[in-house]
Parts: structure tokens; sequence; C-alpha cells
């Protein structure tokens, strides 16, 4: 707005003419419904109207596309280190050590997305993208330990395994779908998938209503 020149009514600071919808009310009182600023455009050209929660419905729009791009990356890089690393080069670590210390890794860095839902504007999207990234490192870690185990000690399962079939064996043991097509047949293996059966239980149990409740007081202390 030039300086010196009064203000007129429905104009902002800046000079920018504003528009608001007026809603009568009972008892002869008026509310204001949207209220939005007008942007005036090029000559000729009728002003841009832009409400106040256009913006922000936009930014969550892109927070939640590009959670879905970083969660897919994420999962896409797993992956590919899955089947590129030299997984052979573990078969003289002892198991428990690979398992405990992957396990390790793998609790840090959920309580590490912990914080950042805590930290989080959009606390869901937030939980999204860590959930799509914690349970393909969990898979790929028992994946990882059951490729090791079968070219360690052939007899451990009841088929050789590829890099594909051991992630195979793993998915269908998270799903509890089972096709026996490929089974344990040591004893050490026969414990390894327990343990993985447990911890399967755990983390569709007790890991997803965590995240739940960090996304509820994330929002709890937005609110307040």
């Amino acid at each position: 707005m030039p300086a010196g020149r009064p203000r007129a009514e429905g104009e902002t600071p800046s000079g920018r003419p504003t528009h608001c919808d007026e809603r009568h009310g009972h008892g002869g009182q008026t509310r204001i419904g949207t209220c939005a600023v007008r942007y005036p455009g090029p000559p000729g050209e009728r002003g841009v109207t832009d409400p106040p929660g256009g913006r922000a419905a936009a930014r969550r729009r892109r927070e939640i596309w590009l959670g879905m791009l970083r969660a897919l990356a994420t999962a896409t890089a797993l992956v590919a280190l899955y089947y590129l690393l030299p997984l052979d080069r573990l078969s003289n670590v002892p198991l428990a050590v690979t398992l405990v210390a992957g396990l390790l890794i793998l609790l840090a860095v959920a309580s590490w997305q912990l914080r950042t839902v805590l930290r989080a504007r959009y606390p869901a999207v937030r939980a999204a993208v860590a959930l799509a990234t914690t349970v393909p490192w969990f898979l790929l870690l028992f994946a990882s330990a059951y490729y090791v185990m079968a070219r360690g000690t052939p007899g451990s399962f009841s088929q050789h395994l590829t890099r594909t079939d051991a992630l195979y064996f793993t998915v269908t043991t998270f799903s509890t779908v089972g096709f026996g097509d490929i089974t344990a047949t040591s004893q050490t293996a026969r414990l390894v998938v327990t343990v993985q059966m447990i911890l399967d239980l755990l983390a569709l149990g007790l890991g997803i209503r965590v995240f739940i409740g960090a996304v509820k007081r994330a929002r709890e202390a937005q609110s307040g």
C-alpha cells in the first residue's frame, strides 16, 4: 500500500484486498466464515484467492508424497544392499553375534524414529514412513541370517537357499502364511525361526501400538 494513503475497508496492511464470507447467526450476531486474501493477477485477469487452509492442505499433501518417496527409496536401498553385500563373509561370525548386533541397530533406529514422530509437524505421516523403514530392515536382517546359515551349514533347511529364497522364507514366516515348501530342519535354524516368530508378534502388537501412541502424544502436544 502506498505511503500516506488511508487503508480502505477490506484491505490488509500490505494493500491487498480481502474477502470474507459472513454468516449471520441467532440474535443478530455475525460470524465470520472463511476469509482469504486476493492477490492481484496480471492486468485484465482476476486475482487469485488463497483460503487459509489451502496452503496447509497443500503442505500436508507434499509431506505425504515426500514421505512415501523416502520410504520407497529407503526400502529399495536396503533390498539392494541385501543383494549386493558380501554376506558370505559373515559365515565365520557367530550367528548369535550377527543377530544381536542387527537387532540392537534396529532398536536404535526405531528409537530415533519415535523421537522424530514426536517432533514432526505431521506425526501420522512420519510414523508411516518410520514403519515403512523399520519393517524392511527387520525382514532383511532375518533373511540375511537364514542365507548365511544355509551357506555355512547346508543341512539347516530343506533345500539350498538363494538370497531370494531366504527373503521369501522370511516374508512367509512374518505373514504367518507358511506354504511349507521351505522348512527349517536343523535345531539352530528352528531356534532362529522361533525367535523371528516371537519378534513378529511383538512387532505387530507392541511396535505398532508404540508408534500409534507417539502419534497421539504429538497431536496432543500440538493442540495444547
